[in-house]
């Protein structure tokens, strides 16, 4: 039986992942240290839970044993965690760790997840040929483990490390984030309390936004490719928040109209746009959910159940 570990199982994309390589037929160890991840996203898994810092695998590789995929999605994911150390202890040196229980697992895949905050204000398209150029700590230590990642594939010919640069996700199992859940849950929390949606002026701004379908669908993808190196996963497409508050309204039935106020950040960022090209090409991936599509799904449609 194909046997994977994915950390951070109790997360947000975690868990997404992890139902659906058990749908598909994976025995799946679901590794957390519930500091940020809910039991609630788990419901429905039947595999192994296993309570445990990432960073120690002292504490836990004895009961994954081993597995021929690791997907790594464990991470101090809040960007406004200022705390440098923290943030890199468990980001980048919770990274190597897993590598090494990778290698002495036998695995032959790593996929990890890393993230778009590595381009910062950076052009867009944002493409991986571009320096990084990260706002904050989180963006560096995804930076970071990305050279690490190098580095490991270089060393280990055996392994297949493949990083996923996400860009802004939404989706089912996201409520426990609660702030630092997606804007569309934030402006949907607003709406369906009655109140009108908060946001910049003018609304103008935009983001990738990608479905956690597609996200879970670009690991499986990266597994199979088998490719070394780092790829956008993204539609390729920018959703300003106009858009994202007319949307909301369709799935709500109201007409909440938007409540501009000025944005008090200086390092704000208006817009990111993810070139999409490097994974179609490498991994196959192509983003099959379109942002009206995707919000029906989540907030209006089957994934509804998941909502608190």
């Amino acid at each position: 039986m194909k046997r994977a570990l994915v950390t951070g199982a109790a997360g947000f994309i975690g868990s997404n992942l992890a139902l659906e390589l058990e749908r598909l037929g994976w025995q799946v160890a679901a590794l957390d240290d519930f500091s940020s991840g809910h039991f609630e996203n788990l419901r429905g898994f039947t595999g192994e839970v296993i309570a445990a810092d990432v960073s120690r695998p002292q504490d836990w590789e004895g009961r994954v044993g081993r597995v021929c995929a690791v997907f790594h999605q464990a991470a101090i994911t809040d960007t406004t965690v200022s705390d440098p150390m923290r943030m890199m202890r468990v980001n980048v040196e919770g990274f190597r760790d897993v590598l090494g229980f990778a290698l002495r697992a036998r695995a032959r895949s790593v996929v990890y997840a890393s993230s778009a905050g590595v381009y910062g204000p950076g052009p867009c398209p944002m493409r991986e040929t571009q320096a990084p150029n990260p706002l904050n700590i989180y963006g560096f230590s995804k930076t970071a483990m990305e050279r690490v990642a190098a580095g490991f594939a270089a060393a280990h010919r055996g392994v297949q490390v493949t990083g996923l640069r996400y860009f802004n996700v939404y989706g089912p199992r996201e409520a426990h984030k609660k702030k630092a859940a997606s804007m569309i849950w934030q402006l949907y929390e607003q709406m369906r309390r009655g109140r009108r949606p908060r946001i910049f002026k003018r609304g103008e701004q935009y983001r990738d936004q990608i479905y956690v379908r597609d996200i879970v669908s670009a690991n499986l993808k990266a597994l199979a490719a088998g490719k070394n190196g780092v790829f956008n996963v993204c539609t390729g497409r920018g959703t300003d928040f106009n858009t994202i508050v007319k949307a909301l309204n369709g799935v709500l039935g109201t007409s909440r109209q938007p409540e501009y106020f000025d944005n008090p950040y200086p390092f704000y960022q208006d817009q990111t746009l993810g070139d999409p090209a490097a994974a179609k090409k490498a991994l196959g991936f192509a983003a099959r959910w379109s942002f009206s599509e995707g919000v029906k799904d989540y907030l209006g449609g089957r994934a509804a159940k998941w909502l608190p």
